[in-house]
Parts: structure tokens; sequence; C-alpha cells
């Protein structure tokens, strides 16, 4: 059950010390299903805790152990722990978890562990392996190190036992880690060197016998209840941060459960063979120099030989199934001193070159000592293919295994949907095994290059989370933490909490850069708040992000001066993007970006005021809404043409006239057209040449605006046509960043492009919800010449279960509808929509509709005043 809202603010606003709460029944006393606002902790009497030290280089690894005697195993074991970058906790030398969450370094995620399964009788030994990032990356925008862990055991004789985080636990510098190393690029921090031979292995366990290179913890000047970040300086660490203001920082519960994590093996070894190094291989794999090796293929096999000069090496090739995300690990018997380089790939085609590392530096090394080595990566990776290069070898040496220890999110239920045409069932199953890469703590554009939470063309995968996984709290979560990434100007860092935006600010700063956080991006997270309520009802989820929007609508509102429209160059630091290949030019932009805004301020962002009882903030946001949108027909509108065109000011100068999917799909989905939309509709079924079409991520908008007009078959046909014979799609099961995207490059192939998932189920199978919660909702099938269909739609409410079963001119419909949903199902041939009443069920035939011709369902006519263009 949902909290009351009194039990809400009493757990946002006076959460107790963790030293108050008892220990519970169960391991872990906070249930995340019910978890909406903003539950702050205090770890007292746990300290933050660190290595002695005046400087602490970039990618350090520091270890922790603290060995404790149990007189029996516990009953209960509640444990917290928050670190600052990384961490990998173990339990008598067993991995337990990986964390935390990407997350605002002023807003610290704290997680909870169950350590029950994990403690026994006798002597034990909690052993903590905390990186420290100090240079920015992906996922990880600041902070300063750092390790707090608070714990609460129970016998089945009632003792209890605390275990904090103090002086008594001893740590040392693990230089198997090469402090200092490198980053790998702009937004990876760690380029890992892990050198076996210099690594205290069994640190973590009770029969390990720490030396004199072991030295207790020391405290750090920082409160139990704020993020280290907040620490006064008392090393050098690096420069990403002074320090966070601790009136405006706290520690915050983990919002979503720990991840699922599973070993998947390797699928095949498929190739091996000989290097010849021509130069220094540090010349290749720092630098990047030409000319530095040859490659010699031979048959797959997995003993390699001997590599004891400098010139030769040899390597191993091995592919899953499908791409995944998760942390790469081989097993291998190889002499003292071996060199492997692990390299990972999302995408290769062996026919044309056997040489996996081109992409983004995908990198690890490790050296290993004699005998048998296990090694796993200390970061995830997102991959389909991993090479492993070894050199310095002065016998043969045997691979014994490979694989990778699969990271997903702990997902409730498994997708429901089926179509009996396979192409179209082989897109479906991609875009579920992309969303399980892309949406697994933070929600992410892919895995294999910037790892970043954004909004605006990443914020769509929200709708296929709640609809196919019937998923809120990963949703709930990104509006926290994206919405914390607002600047003290009032726009926000459209891909928080990530490094790259803060970067970019110090490059605007001094004209070094053209990207600046994303206005657009601003713009779709008050769709993205307003979205989350219309399809949960959780208004307790936008509590915390809701002053932020006004805020945002505010700066906007700034920048308008005098000007009836908002500008989309000249805007100092931040940058307007709305796509990278449907605009010629950025001033072609704005137009979309003034329609979008408009529509933001008067359907989602006057909503919101009126939902938290602002009817004169709404009043307002719907009059500016209407101002910008006065501005864009005035600027835009073509009676020519009969739509908006994003270069009429200019058509003289440039000699054609250009058209953006962006902007005519805004303006039929929010009734922005002052004279019909019918020139629009046709454009974006069409597609003339003056017409730019935006990246994969971002053709829902078409989609959408054709759906509404009631030409889903032209959605059903570019699935079929573009998305269904995707490279990625047919080899990886993933979805690509880009409508091209070769082999052996830069190109992501597992990108958060799910329009193919949330269109079924909003626009095929028609399911919408017409009141906040699917209280009420719309089922309006647009089944075009798709076989037969089946798909269960996720609601807070229960399951709507669709089926749809091809007869000769249409479908037959059965929608199952759960306890407190009802629904009207629309069909093209029918004035009244067919009522069903909510907990029933309900069976009607859809008539195809003819191609070509726009629903009459819908409305396509002017919903304003005609405005002087």
């Amino acid at each position: 059950m949902r909290p009351s809202r009194r039990e809400f603010v009493a757990a946002s606003l006076t959460a107790p010390a963790m030293s108050q709460i008892p220990a519970p029944a169960r391991p872990v006393s906070v249930d995340t299903a019910n978890l909406f606002g903003p539950v702050r902790l205090d770890l007292a009497p746990a300290r933050w805790i660190w290595m002695a030290g005046g400087r602490f280089l970039p990618n350090t690894f520091v270890l922790f152990r603290k060995p404790l005697r149990l007189a029996a195993p516990p009953v209960s074991a509640r444990a917290w722990i928050a670190a600052d970058s990384r961490y990998r906790l173990t339990v008598n030398g067993v991995r337990v978890q990986w964390g935390p969450a990407p997350c605002d370094p002023r807003e610290l995620d704290v997680d909870p562990v169950d350590l029950k399964p994990y403690l026994r009788g006798g002597e034990n030994v909690i052993g903590v392996e905390v990186l420290y990032y100090g240079h920015g990356d992906g996922t990880w925008p600041a902070g300063k190190p750092g390790l707090l862990f608070h714990a609460a055991l129970e016998t089945a004789d009632g003792h209890q036992t605390r275990i904090a985080s103090d002086d008594s636990w001893m740590c040392r510098l693990d230089r198997a880690h090469r402090p200092g190393m490198y980053k790998r690029w702009f937004l990876r921090s760690l380029q890992e060197e892990f050198d076996a031979r210099l690594h205290p292995y069994g640190w973590d366990t009770a029969s390990f016998a720490a030396g004199p290179e072991w030295t207790p913890a020391v405290f750090l000047d920082c409160p139990s209840d704020k993020p280290a970040s907040c620490q006064r300086a008392r090393m050098w660490a690096g420069d990403s941060i002074d320090r966070a203001d601790p009136a405006k920082s706290s520690l915050r519960l983990r919002q979503i459960p720990a991840n699922v994590e599973q070993d998947v093996p390797a699928a095949r070894l498929a190739e091996s063979g000989r290097i010849e190094w021509l130069r220094d291989p540090a010349d290749w794999f720092d630098n990047r120099m030409p000319g530095c090796f040859r490659v010699h293929r031979g048959p797959a096999v997995w003993e390699l030989p001997a590599t004891p000069l400098a010139s030769q090496g040899a390597y191993a090739t091995f592919e899953w199934k499908e791409q995944i995300v998760g942390w790469p690990y081989f097993t291998i018997d190889a002499p003292d001193g071996t060199v492997v380089e692990l390299m990972t790939q999302e995408s290769h085609d062996p026919a044309r070159t056997a040489w996996l590392d081109t992409h983004h530096f995908s990198w690890s090394r490790y050296i290993c000592r004699e005998g048998t080595n296990r090694f796993q990566a200390f970061d995830y990776e997102s991959l389909r293919w991993m090479q492993l290069h070894v050199r310095n070898a002065a016998r043969p040496v045997r691979i014994l295994e490979a694989g990778v220890r699969r990271k997903q999110y702990d997902w409730p239920v498994a997708p429901r949907v089926r179509c009996s045409e396979p192409a179209l069932q082989r897109l479906f199953d991609a875009s579920v095994n992309t969303l399980r890469n892309s949406a697994i703590e933070t929600i992410v554009d892919g895995m294999g290059r910037e790892r970043q939470q954004y909004s605006g063309d990443g914020a769509h995968q929200l709708h296929a989370i709640r609809y196919a996984f019937g998923e809120t709290r990963i949703c709930r979560r990104y509006l926290r933490t994206f919405s914390e990434g607002l600047t003290p100007g009032g726009y926000f860092m459209d891909c928080w909490p990530a490094y790259d935006r803060l970067a970019r600010v110090s490059q605007k700063h001094m004209d070094g850069a053209y990207w600046g956080p994303l206005l657009d991006h601003g713009v779709g997270f008050v769709f993205d708040c307003w979205n989350h309520y219309f399809e949960t009802g959780e208004k307790e989820a936008i509590e915390e992000p809701y002053p932020r929007l006004v805020r945002f609508a505010s700066y906007l509102e700034s920048l308008l001066a005098d000007s009836p429209l908002l500008p989309v160059e000249n805007l100092g630091i931040p940058t307007v993007w709305m796509d990278h290949i449907a605009f010629q030019q950025v001033r072609h932009r704005q137009c979309a970006f003034n329609l979008y805004t408009a529509a933001a301020l008067e359907h989602a962002l006057a909503p919101l005021a009126e939902l938290f009882g602002e009817p004169d903030r709404a009043r307002h946001f719907r009059d500016l809404g209407s101002r910008i949108h006065s501005g864009a027909v005035r600027r835009y509108w073509s009676r020519q043409h009969g739509m908006f065109v994003d270069n009429l000011p200019w058509t003289d100068q440039e000699r054609a006239i250009r058209l953006s999917d962006r902007t005519l799909a805004t303006a039929i989905l929010f009734d922005q057209c002052p004279e019909g939309a019918a020139a629009s509709v046709r454009a974006l079924a069409e597609c003339p040449p003056e017409l730019g079409i935006s990246y994969p991520c971002n053709a829902g908008w078409r989609y959408w605006a054709l759906a509404k007009a009631g030409r889903a078959e032209v959605v059903i046909r570019d699935l079929r046509q573009r998305w269904a014979t995707m490279p990625s799609v047919l080899l990886n099961n993933t979805l690509q960043e880009d409508w091209t995207a070769p082999a052996d490059s830069g190109a992501q192939w597992s990108h958060c492009a799910l329009a193919p998932l949330y269109v079924l189920f909003m626009d095929i199978a028609g399911i919408r919800p017409l009141a906040p919660g699917f209280a009420r909702c719309r089922i309006r099938p647009q089944l075009g010449d798709l076989p037969d269909l089946e798909l269960t739609a996720r609601t807070v409410r229960g399951p709507i279960d669709f089926q749809a079963r091809r007869e000769r001119d249409g479908h037959r419909v059965s929608v199952s509808l759960p306890a407190g949903c009802e629904a009207e199902i629309v069909s093209p041939d029918s004035e009244r929509p067919l009522r069903v009443a909510a907990g029933s069920s309900a069976t009607v035939f859809i008539p195809s509709a003819p191609a070509g011709r726009t629903s009459r369902r819908v409305t396509l006519h002017p919903a304003r005043p005609r405005l002087k263009a």
C-alpha cells in the first residue's frame, strides 16, 4: 500500500538516525516499493573514514577490512554503506554488491544491504574495496574520497551488535591498481591496470594476516549525515570539487532495489591468432600511433603460444549471443609477468578486421602472477565481443574461461509482447534487451559510450519502463536525480548526474566549446514529470522536482525579454539541440524549440501547477505558452504550404524550404496548426526531400503524430523496413543509436531508441490513460496489416491484457481490464467508443482503416483562433 501523506512527510523530513532504528524482523527496514520522497539518513555512530595521507591521486584504490567475531550466525544483519566514488563489498571473501548508483555528490546514495547470508558463527571479515575516481565520469560528476558503513546485527538470543566505520578498521593502498592512472576517455574515469603480483590476495578473509602495510583508518571531517563531498579539505584529492555546502547536502536512502548479477559465459571462442608488434605496444594503447602491429589469423584455440619477445603477441576473441552490460572476467593459466589486455566492443565484423580495440579505448590491462589467475574488471562494460591480447608470456598460456557478470535492474515482471510476425517479434525482443541494458540504475542513453542520464530523447524510455515492466521506482529516482542538476542560473544540467556538462560549462566560459547544458532537455523534463504523474497518479514523486520546474520556467521567461520567441543562438552557457540530424542549421531549430516549450508550459507545467494548488501560476504558464506559440505562428507558419516551415524567414536566401519531423509532429500533437494539420500529416507520412528526419531516439515524435492522425500504417511500415532490418537487431538483439551503424567503429549498438516498444503499447495497441494513474483509459488500436498480436500493459491499477487476432478485414480485439480501471475502446468505423467497466473484459472487431486516410476520431482542424501569419 502507498504510505499516507503524513507518513510520507515524516519519512521525508525526519528520518531517524540509524542508531535509533531497532533491528527489524526483515533484513532491510525500508520498503522501496513505497518509497516516494527524499528519505535522508544519519549513519551515526558511524564516521566517514579514509586512509591516512595528504595526497590521493585519481583512480586510487583503497582496501578496508573489519574483522569481527560472532558467537552464532545472526538472524538479522542489516547494513548501510556509502562510498565515494565506487565500492565493491565482500564478506569473508565473497562478493556481496557493487555501488553506489550514480548520484549527485551533494545527495549521495546510501545502499542498504543484507549481510545475513554471508556471516557465520566465529571469525568474519567485512571487506570494502573503494575506488576514488578523481577524474570526471559519465556516472560521477564530482566528489571526495571516503567510506561510511553501519550494520545492525541480532542473534537468536536477542543479542545486538553494531558495526560502524571507525578507526578500528584497517586499510591499505592497493598498488595492484596503479594510483594516478590516466582516464580512458572524456567520460570514463577508470583505465584499469591491475598487477596481480602486487595484490594482497585473501585480504578480505579471516585467515589473512595483515602486515605493517595495513594502517588504522583515519576520520574525515565530515558529519555522518552528509556526503563525503562536504568534508573539510585535509588532503589533496583532485580538483573536481572544493566543498559541497552541508546545509544543502544529505545522505539519501537508495530508492531502487539492488542490481541483479548473473554470470553469462561467452557463447563461443570465435577466433584466435598472433600479433606481430612493430612498435612498443604502449605506443598503440596509450597513443594510438599508426603502424604498430600486424595481425596473423589462426584457428580458434584456447591455448595460445608463448610470446617471450617484445615483438610477439597472441589474441583470442570471444562472442556472446546478445549484447549485455556487466563486468567482463576471464581465467587464464599463465607465467609470472604475462600481460593481458582485455578489450570489449559492442559490434564486430570478423571479415573486416581481427583486431577489436576500436571502440572508445575500451581496454583494461591485467598482469599475471605465476599459475592460474582469475580477473574481473572493476567497472562494468557494454559488450557483445571481448578479445584477450596476451604478451610477455614465457610459455604457452591457456584460457580456462571467459564471461561477463551481467548487471541488470531487478525488474518485478517480465514483459509480455507476442507478435506472430517473426521480424517484428525479433524487433520487440531487441527493444526489451536494450532497455535491460540502458535502465539499470540511471536512465542512460547507452552504456557503451557515455552512460549518462538524459532527459529529452533519453527519457522516452520511461514510457517503455512503465508499460512493459510495470516499474515506477526507477522512474521516481530519475525524476529526483535529474532535477538535482538544476543550476543557480535556472537551467538543468541535461545529463545529470554526470561530468559532461560540468566540464562544458567551464569550456563555454572560455569560448572553448559549442555544447552546453541542453535547454530542450529541460523542456523535456517538464513532460517527464507530467507523464509520470499522468501514467501513475504518483503526485508524491513530483513534489521534489516541481519547484525546480518552476525555477526553470522563470529562466526561460527571462530569455524572452521583449521578444515573442525564445532564442536558439548566442545563449551564453546553455545550448539548444532538439536533434543532431533533423536540422541543417542552428537557427532552423527555433520553431521546433518554441512550439515544444509552448506545449510544455500549457500541457504539462500548467496542469502540474494546478495539481499543487497554484491556479494563478497555472494561468501564467498557459498565457506564457500561448504567447510563445503565437510568436511561432507569426514567424514560421506558411499559409502557402499549410504548415510550419523551419527556415521560412530565410527561404529567399536559402532558396529552398526546410521542414523537420520534430516541428511538424509537435504542432500536430498539441493542436498548434492554426489552419489545419493535413499538410503536416502528409509530409510526415511521405517524407519529402525537404523533411529532416530525426535520429532513432527521437523517432517517437513522428510516430506519435502519425498515430494521432490515424496513420499508424506508416509507423508499422517503418518498424518493418527501418527498424527490424537494423544490424544491431539482427546481430546484437539491441537497438542502435543511428540509422547507420558500422561495425568496428565508435557507433553505439545498444542505445535507448525505444520507440518500437512504447509506440507499440501507446499507439499500435493504442493504450493511453485518460485520467491520472489509469483510473480511465482509451484503447484505440491501429493494427494495420499486422498479424496476431498479444501484449500486457502494466499499469499501477494492474495489467491490461490485449489480444488481437487477424481476420479478413481487420482484427478481433479482446481486452481485459484490472479493477479500478475503466476504458473506452475506439474503432475507426464507429462514432461512439465502446465503454468497458473496470475489472471486466470485452471483445470487439476493429476493421482495417484505409491506408492514407486520417481517422475521423481525431480532430485535425484548427484548435485555436486563426492567427495572422
